[in-house]
């Protein structure tokens, strides 16, 4: 696939990608060609920063100290925006509201056995589920590494980044309609083709990033975006140099000015090699 012609890495201030179905390859691995990139933007004084609907917990252990240049400094947008760390310390949160988060939860159980699904809850100290099976627990753990299995979700005691509800044949035609009734005063958000996330109204990966610039001094002309889902649209916006992967949804495609070869071809890899062979 034909890259567009790239600013100079001298134009460019902040890197964003999202994890899943962009960065991270089809195994869910990080390209080992990311991690020479990540020295050679530190060098270039250019912030790298991984944004995502996973864990915070979960994005962290993906850039270890050790290997990731940088990493006393680096900031991650987790959990689609509701907390958003540099260097390991809060910049910003959003919490949910105790009656959103009862809703969400008596919709998802209220649907019993016609879904192949469930709940997680979302804290700042973690993720619980009250849905014990291997399968589903595994599941979840890929995202949210810091995970508990609990009785009763309405009785964990944490601050409430969100809920995100699984659904193991199709989100947005399955589960959304159950979740619809919060949209007046929440963010339902489909994630991925089986995640629905429900948060803070007004809360994005895009709101995130934006904050991010203001503190950061940094403009969207200095900002290189990558994307694959409904949940990176805010995000892309926020950034002159905005990328949909190859095959990303089409609402994606729409929003970005540019596209990346898919996460199957390494894609950010390969944008940002040639950003340095500018």
């Amino acid at each position: 696939m034909p890259l567009p012609p790239l600013p100079r890495p001298d134009q460019v201030r902040l890197v964003v990608t999202d994890m899943d179905g962009t960065l991270l390859d089809p195994d869910g691995a990080v390209p080992d060609g990311l991690w020479p990139l990540l020295r050679r933007m530190h060098d270039a004084g250019i912030a790298f920063v991984p944004a995502s609907g996973r864990q915070h917990a979960t994005i962290a252990a993906s850039f270890p100290a050790g290997v990731t240049p940088g990493h006393d400094e680096l900031v991650i947008i987790a959990e689609n925006g509701t907390l958003v760390t540099r260097g390991g310390v809060e910049v910003s949160s959003e919490t949910l509201d105790r009656d959103a988060v009862t809703a969400v939860v008596h919709a998802v159980r209220g649907l019993g056995t016609s879904r192949d699904g469930g709940a997680v809850l979302a804290g700042k100290r973690g993720a619980y589920v009250e849905r014990a099976d291997a399968r589903f627990v595994d599941h979840v753990r890929t995202y949210y590494r810091e995970l508990e299995v609990v009785e009763d979700l309405l009785a964990v005691d944490d601050e409430t980044l969100k809920v995100a509800v699984y659904d193991d044949v199709d989100s947005a035609t399955g589960t959304l309609p159950a979740l619809e009734h919060l949209r007046a005063d929440h963010q339902v958000v489909v994630s991925s083709p089986h995640w629905i996330d429900v948060m803070p109204t007004g809360v994005t990966k895009g709101r995130g990033l934006r904050r991010l610039q203001a503190e950061l001094g940094v403009t969207p002309a200095q900002t290189m975006v990558f994307g694959d889902y409904l949940n990176d649209i805010e995000m892309l916006d926020a950034a002159e140099w905005s990328f949909a992967m190859a095959g990303a949804h089409p609402d994606v495609l729409a929003h970005a000015r540019h596209t990346a070869p898919s996460n199957a071809e390494h894609g950010v890899v390969q944008v940002l090699e040639a950003l340095f062979a500018a």
